[in-house]
């Protein structure tokens, strides 16, 4: 039973090459740059003259950080849009 619940914990940070403590710091660093993103594009959202690059900046610095995540480690098959909705 607990070899089941360890693999709750740690099965998906090994697929990207973490530890279960090394993935936890990533997601929650990814996260304060998701806030800081959703941040800037509320403020551009009524002062269009503010942070006019700076949301999109953000996302496309997240996608490089991330698509590539794992390479070495045995990958799922790719899935497209529907199969994850």
């Amino acid at each position: 039973m607990m070899t089941r619940l360890t693999a709750l914990f740690t099965s998906h940070p090994a697929k990207v090459g973490e530890t279960y403590f090394g993935h936890m710091a990533f997601a929650a660093w990814f996260c304060s740059r998701l806030s800081m993103a959703a941040g800037a594009a509320f403020v551009h959202a009524f002062l269009p003259f503010l942070f006019e690059i700076t949301a999109s900046r953000i996302v496309r610095e997240l996608y490089e950080r991330t698509h590539n995540r794992g390479a070495h480690a045995v990958k799922e098959p790719a899935r497209t849009l529907m199969d994850r909705a």
